[in-house]
């Protein structure tokens, strides 16, 4: 095998693991096909419940008021927290507007991001807890049942509701927001039935009119959950007939878009199944939820506590991993989509906040963190220049090899490797190194995409959100002509830079003798700067400053060895 096939199986290879290796070996999606059965039916055979089919210490006092609309049931009692604001409905005690307080749409920070979304908008997005028995004719609330606020409005203590039935019932919740983005729900059921009770608490999210668009098929978005110590992501393909349930303890379950999660969970001892599955007679819409798979007595005059919990907020990694830490939730930080290579991506993700951190720039830090990662595979990536450059060398010999050979395949090789024999060079050794390379180069490319730090994040001059495409383009002289371009044809000052650097790159590594594969490496830096001028300046600017460091690290060696054999 010659060095031109095996370099260029290395960039197809490259290119493949780039942007297939989640694809094609991602988180185990098992099916189980079972399913579970309305809350109304009952639990004494199967503990587990479809839900209604129809879903911390305030650091402030909560700002409260009630508003009444006609378009549906609606009564409101309004939130404040550190991080967090918003409104609960008290009809179903629906928790269905929560909108993070530091994070906006656009880097001009007008309209703040709103996660969760009522029930009446066009894309609901919202949450329930409640209660299911095994006594059918046990009165228990739903999604139309009122509660009845019992907080005041200059109140430290959390947000109190209470629902009573008829029959003697009665449940007081208590909703509790911490500094970040964990909601703590506590619910104290009171029997004054008469009767014994079996009891089992329930949480479900409903997302309506709307699938992820999964821009990035390396990244996912769309429900997951964490079950049995094992995450699972789950498409829409994979519940389009039937739904899918999972049973575990200590885990969880929820929904992850680019930025931010909404994961629901019980209290980590507590067994529970959940369920993924479409809503019927609704395009695009999907119910996720758990329930507790251990029913609970309460005899008369007792009282029944139990505590689930709600993460409504940015995936920040560090705040992730003090809730696992804290309240002993099971992989959490999963839902940050770290991919095949999490014991790669996540350390280097650690590297570069800090980075960021003490040189006050993202940018910044991808470039100081690339530096680092190539210093310290700077040995592996000299033995596989080396090799190149052998070859690159021994090209003039090579092409006389081949030209007189040409007729006779098998004189050609005898020839050929007499040749490496003799200069002891080994045409497969700068395949190795390159390919112990790849899942690190990936793992930093795979932080950059999920990392909500390069979110809106500045770099320099016409850079202000790294994590959007670079804005200037070719096509109308980088802003000097007034005129906007397609997207298709928005290639920016990064995406050209990128394109020559790797460009001259391939011009330093020995040429391909093959024609065919000569025009295939031609083409590959004009693909390459199309395909990344839509991607996140960050990405490009590390490739950039990546393909710099390779060039001048091969041209260093380059100079060194002809001078030695000269």
């Amino acid at each position: 095998m010659d060095n031109q096939k095996n370099l260029l199986l290395a960039v197809v290879f490259s290119i493949a693991v780039l942007f297939g290796f989640d694809f094609f070996f991602g988180p185990n999606k098992t099916v189980q096909q079972e399913n579970i059965v309305n809350n109304s039916e009952s639990l004494k055979n199967d503990k587990s419940s479809s839900i209604d089919t129809e879903a911390p210490s305030i650091k402030a006092p909560p700002s409260l008021s009630v508003k009444q609309n006609n378009n549906y049931n609606e009564k409101r009692i309004n939130f404040k927290a550190n991080r967090i604001e918003g409104s609960i409905n008290l009809f179903g005690a629906t928790i269905d507007e929560i909108i993070l307080s530091d994070y906006f749409e656009t880097i001009k920070k007008e309209k703040k991001i709103k996660l969760l979304q009522k029930e009446n908008s066009n894309s609901p997005y919202f949450l329930r807890m409640g209660w299911a028995s095994t006594d059918k004719k046990l009165m228990l609330p739903n999604k139309d049942s009122l509660w009845e606020s019992k907080t005041k409005t200059n109140n430290n203590d959390p947000l109190e509701i209470e629902w009573k039935s008829k029959q003697g019932l009665k449940i007081n919740r208590k909703i509790s927001f911490d500094e970040n983005f964990m909601i703590t729900v506590e619910d104290i059921v009171l029997n004054q039935t008469g009767n014994n009770v079996e009891l089992t608490n329930y949480s479900y999210i409903r997302r309506k009119n709307h699938r992820p668009e999964n821009k990035f098929f390396i990244l996912h978005e769309g429900p997951l959950g964490v079950f049995n110590d094992t995450l699972k992501e789950f498409s829409y393909e994979d519940f389009e007939e039937q739904s899918i349930v999972e049973s575990s303890t200590n885990g969880w379950v929820g929904y992850t878009d680019h930025y931010w999660q909404v994961a629901i969970f019980p209290d980590t001892e507590e067994p529970f199944k959940a369920e993924v599955r479409n809503i019927k007679n609704s395009v695009n819409s999907i119910q996720i939820d758990f329930i507790n798979d251990n029913l609970k007595t309460v005899e008369p005059g007792e009282t029944l506590i139990v505590k689930s919990y709600v993460f409504a907020g940015a995936k920040e990694v560090p705040l992730i991993d003090n809730y696992i830490k804290t309240l002993k939730v099971n992989k959490l930080d999963l839902s940050v989509d770290f991919g095949w290579f999490y014991f790669l991506t996540k350390p280097l993700f650690y590297a570069l906040n800090y980075l960021s951190v003490l040189f006050t720039n993202f940018g910044v830090g991808i470039i100081i963190l690339t530096i680092f990662i190539r210093i310290i595979l700077f040995p592996l990536a000299n033995k596989s220049f080396k090799s190149m450059n052998s070859m690159r060398i021994l090209t003039p010999e090579i092409q006389r090899i081949r030209e007189r050979y040409k007729d006779d395949r098998n004189k050609m090789n005898q020839e050929m490797f007499a040749l490496y024999r003799e200069k002891k060079i080994n045409p497969a050794a700068g395949c190795l190194p390159i390919l112990i390379q790849i899942p690190i180069f990936f793992a930093l490319y795979k932080v950059l995409f999920v990392s909500i730090e390069m979110r809106h994040a500045p770099f320099f001059g016409w850079i202000k959100d790294l994590s959007a495409p670079d804005p200037t383009s070719l096509f109308n002289l980088f802003g000097l002509v007034p005129w906007d371009p397609p997207l298709f044809l928005t290639i920016g000052i990064w995406p050209l830079l990128m394109g020559l650097t790797m460009y001259l790159q391939q011009k330093i590594n020995p040429p391909p003798p093959d024609p065919i594969q000569a025009k295939v490496f031609m083409m590959l830096p004009f693909i390459f700067t199309f395909l990344l001028a839509t991607f996140p300046s960050g990405m490009v600017v590390y490739w950039t400053v990546n393909n710099i460091l390779s060039i001048g690290q091969q041209y260093i060696l380059l100079k060194k060895q002809k001078k030695n054999i000269a």
